[in-house]
């Protein structure tokens, strides 16, 4: 049978239709996986190793975040919280100290943000007036929703994870991990504040974050007598802390081996570092005794020299990093 040109287009047309569904099938499967013929969600697989810089969108704007992956492409996570004055162009676990080499060549990532001075990595209520922030801080909002959400895309876990910060990092790490169970199996606190209801301590914090950048407390918690100090009290809030594998240190404050001043500026520094650090050990060790009248184990490392100084967070960074492969089965 002869068949017309108008209807010889038709088939023509049709035939190569079905040619190009053939061809791009099988590489749309490729790329999707079991997402083209059964409608699963893409497994998403996190890098092999490597150091990347990243921006994150959040309530306060965009967010860098320093990211050291996996070496063998695990899902497991450990976020590095810094101290009080905390920078706006990089967390300074990544140049004051060696994380990056401790743990180039386990399987767990480093996500480490930036920024945050004197934020207490919380939800505050409201900016601060006294230096005339333009944004209000969400911290706790970024750490445990806007940034987990945004690591899933790049394999990482949202449930199994670990944190630890020194200062008011330590103090912020706890916090955060109590009250977001779902989210973290380790914590650590380096030289943090867990008593912060003790006598003096509120006044303590207002005065440190006017010394760093000028922060009103107001802002972030309230007045002293809000209820909102108290949750983000390690002392008070300690029985959530329970099943959690948790890595608590302080030194004594004496002048250890990093120590060697031999400026004016250097004593006056090192002399600054030996309070905070002593002020830290108190509230630790009170943060011990309240744990222990309620059961809840944890490791404690009380070194008896070692000052509130970047060299002995970092020791104390990989005097920790066994419990925390254990915790988050990252080997």
């Amino acid at each position: 049978m002869r068949i017309g040109r108008p209807r010889f287009q038709n088939l023509k047309r049709r035939l190569l239709g079905l040619s190009a569904a053939a061809l791009v099938l099988p590489v749309t499967a490729g790329i999707a996986g079991t997402a083209v013929a059964g409608a699963a969600p893409v497994v998403h697989r996190a890098p092999a190793g490597g150091y990347e810089e990243v921006t994150v969108p959040s309530s306060m704007g965009p967010i860098k975040v320093q990211i050291q992956w996996a070496k063998r492409g695990g899902g497991a996570a450990l976020y590095l919280l810094d101290g009080l004055r905390a920078r706006d162009d990089k967390n300074a676990w990544s140049f004051e100290t060696n994380a990056l080499e401790q743990y180039a060549n386990d399987n767990v990532t480093l996500v480490m943000p930036v920024g945050g001075q004197s934020s207490f990595y919380s939800d505050w209520i409201a900016s601060s007036n006294f230096n005339g922030q333009k944004i209000q801080y969400k911290w706790e909002t970024f750490l445990t929703q806007e940034l987990p959400d945004y690591l899933a895309t790049r394999g990482v876990s949202r449930t199994n994870n670990g944190i630890i910060g020194l200062s008011m990092g330590g103090s912020a790490a706890l916090t955060l991990a109590a009250y977001h169970r779902d989210q973290f199996k380790f914590a650590g606190s380096l030289s943090g504040y867990l008593n912060i209801s003790a006598p003096g301590m509120r006044e303590a914090i207002r005065v440190a974050m006017l010394d760093a950048g000028r922060f009103n407390v107001d802002a972030m918690w309230g007045p002293p007598w809000s209820k909102a100090w108290l949750r983000n009290d390690p002392f008070v809030f300690a029985p959530k802390l329970e099943g959690l594998s948790l890595y608590i240190s302080a030194a004594s404050g004496l002048p250890g081996q990093f120590d060697n001043p031999s400026k004016f500026i250097d004593y006056y520094n090192t002399s600054n570092a030996m309070a905070l650090e002593a002020l830290s050990l108190v509230n630790t060790r009170a943060f011990q005794v309240r744990m222990k009248t309620l059961g809840i184990d944890a490791t404690y490392s009380f070194p008896s020299n070692g000052t509130h100084s970047w060299p002995y967070w970092s020791g104390e960074l990989f005097k920790a990093r066994t419990q925390v492969l254990d915790a988050l089965n990252a080997w």
